[in-house]
Formats: structure tokens, C-alpha cells, sequence
């Protein structure tokens, strides 16, 4: 079993957690859970350091049992598909405490508990191989984003909150269902690599990939259970929507690439044309609405709806340059959209107001700002150089080997990103500077650009060397393909 790394990669944030409820000043608070993200990121790069890329084995494996009466065990272990993501939490974990650092100001021990909490437990559903656990982590993360929502957000925090939670947990029952449905037709057991070996009949996978799809679907969003997303973002605190954007939506993706590809081969295969239509629907119809938007944080929660569009249709293209296309953007999603919720927050936490409108001539006044905006808006818009466009360019290329109305769709989806997108930096960026006659303006200081800088390295690392991000996932992706199209073909 070895060094149990992953166990100290989840459970830091947490030890972290309990510490911090026996401070007492704020800013104690800060700086020790500062100290923990920073040390559970360094572990984070340890284990992408350690990784063998030529194996889609699970690395860095723990097992110990649980309940053994029940089959349930604890089980850890990552491989080609996850490591990248947990990597990703750890990251924005810490750029969240920075972008929180003077934006919460009340209750501020607590909040840093809830972020903390939040982060172990999206490690742990990245980490988990054993199914229970899996829904022990998913289902827990309700609790803290509920909180980080409903006790710090905005003006209509309590409605966006209980939307998002109601969503959610609808979803989880259903999952549930599904897990229960899993174990007792896969011999009584919740080994995550022992249930993606069992060839289930058709009919059952029919009924699970369904019960999955609803559970997952509202994580992603997919069309037309997004609704929640755009409330708890703009209502959620700066810290919620990164961690909402960069990691939460990842999870719905993440879990159709551990449960329904290799689970349910036959039904991923039979269904997978109404998944890359509800994918095109979800790339055009994110993009409209992000079109119509004069609220810049409702401008990129639906810009979210459109990009994930992508990464579900980089899934069930069923292929290889789709599929490691999606996972690519993935991770570009999250450093991109999360970047630009840290820059939504970041102007806001000076002007107090979202609105479009009301900005114009940033880049007089901040230019710095404006600058860094204009990577992570080109790296939104895909533009060759930053890192959307490697995973973007994968995913369409697999979309149009797999249906050509698709990819055609999604071309129209990525000319609407490049429309809101540039409308909105023209707007905010450029022309008259208005915006300094309405607001005191001050430009980024150094706490703030300690956050953006990592995330700008990753931009234009993977637009310009992908190979050391791409050779983490292509063996798991060639795997997974060969364990789909073998078992997938018997519909």
C-alpha cells in the first residue's frame, strides 16, 4: 500500500479545518488556512511529480476495510482521468483563501472552516475508488457550499442557496438509487474496479445510465436542469463561484467518465447521440444567454453552461481525441472560468456593482487588471497560444468524427464566446474612462496577483507545451475507449 499520500492530500484540508475552530482572531484565521491549502497544494504537486504516465493502473492506492458485513472499504487511489482534478482543487483552494482575504469580512473563521471542509471533501470524491465513499464525499459536499452560499453571499443568498441544494439533492437521490441498483446486481460490492468489470444486461444499464444522468447533469449543468447555476453564482460569495465553476462542475463530467463509460458501455454507446444533442444544445443555448447578459458574473456562469457543453461532447464523441479533449478542458475550465470570477470579484469588491453598464475605460485607470483579463477573456474565447484552445480544438475535432451536425453546432457555440466575450472586455476595458469618475479605482495589489499569476502560468503552459498535461491522461483515456468499444458493441 506505501506512503498513504492520498489520505494526507484529503484529510490536511480537514485537520486544518479543526484547527482553525480554536482561533480566535480573523486573521490568524487567514494565514493558518493560508498555510494549510499551501501545504496540501505542495502534496498535490508531489503526486503529479511521483505519477507514471505510461500505466492506467491506480496509483498511490490505499485500501483498508470499513464495514466489511456491507463490501464497503477505504479505498483511494487516482489515475489518468483524476489526478489532473486533484491537482485543479488544491490550486483554487488557495486562491480562494486569497480572494477572501479582505472580501469576508464577518464570521471569517467559519467561512475559512466551510472552505476547508469543502475542499477535503471534493478531494475525497476525486480520491475515492470504493462507491459508498464516493457518495459519501459527493452528497457532503452540499453541506458547505449551502453554507458558503446561503450564510456569505449576496442579497438573495438565502433563495439561490436552498435552489442550489434542492437541485442538487434531487439529483443525489436519484444517484442513490442507481448506487443501490449498482451493488445489489454487481455482486454486493461497492469496489468501483471490480463493478466497471461486471457485464450488466442491457435493460439495467438502460435505468442506470439514466439514474446517473440526472444526478450528473445537474452537477455539470447540462439543458435543462442549469437553472440553479446562475443564482448561486451571482449570489455566491467570490471564493463560492471559483470553487462552483473550477471544481463543483467538474464532477458531474468526472462522473460520467468513473460510472457511465466504463460501467455502462452498451448504454453510453446506445444513448450516446442524444448526449451529444443535449451537448449542442447546452454550447448554443449557454452562449445566447451569455449574450443577453448586462450582469458580468451571470455572463460567466452561462459561459460555464456553454463551455461544459464542450467537455460532455468531448465525452460521448467516444473517441480519442474527444475524449482527451474533455478531460483537457476540464482542467482549462476551471483555471479559466475561475480566473474570471476572481476578476469579477476583484472589481466588484471596488465598485460594488456588477453591471456592464456601468464600467467603461478600465484600462486607464487599472491597466494591470485589464491585462490579465484580457488572457484569461482570450483563453475563454480560445484563442491559439492559451490553453482552451488545445482541449477546445480535441474536443471539436472528435465531435465532427462523431457527428458532423454537432461539430457544427459547437463552431456556432464557439463564434457566440468570441461575441460575448469581446463585447464584454470592449465594455468593461475599453473606450471612455467612465468608470473612474463613478468609482475610486485602484489597480491589482500583491496579494491579488499571488492569486492570478498561477493561474495565468497555466494558460499559457498548456496553450503552449501540452505534452506533460496531455501524457498524464492519454494511457486512462485509451483504456477507458478500449473498455467502451469492447463491451459497448454487444447492443
Amino acid at each position: 500500500m506505501g506512503f498513504p499520500l492520498l489520505s494526507l492530500i484529503i484529510f490536511t484540508p480537514a485537520a486544518g479545518a479543526a484547527v482553525l475552530m480554536f482561533l480566535r482572531s480573523d486573521e490568524a484565521a487567514r494565514w493558518t488556512a493560508l498555510g494549510v491549502t499551501m501545504l496540501d497544494l505542495a502534496l498535490c504537486v508531489a503526486m503529479l511529480a511521483s505519477f507514471d504516465t505510461d500505466t492506467h493502473q491506480m496509483q498511490f492506492t490505499e485500501s483498508r476495510p470499513w464495514v466489511p458485513a456491507l463490501g464497503i472499504t477505504y479505498a483511494l487511489g487516482v489515475d489518468g482521468i483524476s489526478a489532473l482534478f486533484v491537482f485543479l482543487t488544491a490550486l483554487l483552494g488557495w486562491v480562494c483563501v486569497l480572494a477572501s482575504w479582505v472580501a469576508i469580512e464577518r464570521s471569517v473563521k467559519e467561512f475559512m472552516v466551510s472552505l476547508l471542509v469543502m475542499q477535503a471533501l471534493m478531494l475525497g470524491v476525486f480520491c475515492a475508488l470504493d462507491l459508498f465513499m464516493f457518495y459519501v464525499f459527493w452528497e457532503a459536499m452540499l453541506i458547505p457550499m449551502y453554507l458558503i452560499i446561503g450564510v456569505w453571499g449576496g442579497n438573495g443568498r438565502v433563495y439561490a442557496a436552498i435552489k442550489f441544494f434542492l437541485y442538487t439533492l434531487a439529483g443525489s437521490l436519484l444517484f442513490l438509487i442507481g448506487v443501490i441498483v449498482l451493488y445489489l446486481q454487481g455482486g454486493k460490492t461497492f469496489d468501483i474496479l471490480a463493478l466497471t468489470a461486471q457485464d450488466l444486461p442491457f435493460p439495467v444499464q438502460s435505468f442506470l445510465f439514466f439514474a446517473f444522468l440526472v444526478a450528473f447533469a445537474v452537477k455539470v449543468p447540462m439543458v435543462p436542469v442549469h437553472t440553479w447555476l446562475p443564482d448561486a453564482h451571482v449570489q455566491a460569495p467570490t471564493a463560492g463561484s471559483i470553487i462552483l465553476a473550477g471544481v463543483l462542475l467538474k464532477m458531474g463530467a468526472y462522473g460520467f467518465l468513473r460510472f457511465s463509460l466504463p460501467m455502462l458501455p452498451e448504454a453510453s454507446v446506445h444513448y450516446s447521440t442524444l448526449m451529444l444533442a443535449l451537448s449542442a444544445l447546452a454550447i448554443v443555448y449557454g452562449g445566447l444567454l451569455a449574450l443577453a447578459q448586462d450582469d458580468l458574473k451571470k455572463l460567466v456562469a452561462y459561459s460555464s453552461i456553454s463551455h461544459m457543453g464542450f467537455v460532455t461532447l468531448g465525452i460521448f464523441a467516444l473517441n480519442f481525441r474527444g475524449l482527451e479533449g474533455a478531460i483537457l478542458q476540464m482542467f482549462n475550465h476551471g483555471v479559466t472560468t475561475g480566473a474570471l470570477f476572481l476578476f469579477v470579484g476583484l472589481i466588484y469588491e471596488r465598485t460594488h456593482t456588477r453591471s456592464i453598464a456601468d464600467y467603461g475605460g478600465l484600462m486607464k485607470v487599472a491597466p494591470v487588471y485589464t491585462v490579465f483579463l484580457a488572457l484569461f477573456t482570450l483563453s475563454s474565447m480560445a484563442l491559439p497560444g492559451t490553453n482552451s484552445f488545445v482541449g477546445e480544438l480535441l474536443v471539436l475535432s472528435g465531435g465532427f468524427a462523431a457527428n458532423l451536425a454537432v461539430g457544427a453546432a459547437a463552431v456556432f457555440g464557439a463564434l457566440l464566446g468570441a461575441a460575448y466575450l469581446l463585447g464584454m472586455y470592449r465594455n468593461v476595458a475599453l473606450g471612455p474612462a467612465s468608470v473612474g469618475a463613478r468609482f475610486k479605482i485602484r489597480d491589482v495589489n500583491g496579494r491579488e496577483m499571488t492569486a492570478i499569476l498561477p493561474l495565468a502560468l497555466f494558460v499559457l503552459w498548456v496553450g503552449l507545451y501540452p505534452k506533460p498535461f496531455l501524457n498524464i491522461i492519454d494511457a486512462s483515456v485509451k483504456h477507458l475507449l478500449a473498455q467502451v468499444h469492447s463491451k459497448g458493441s454487444g447492443q
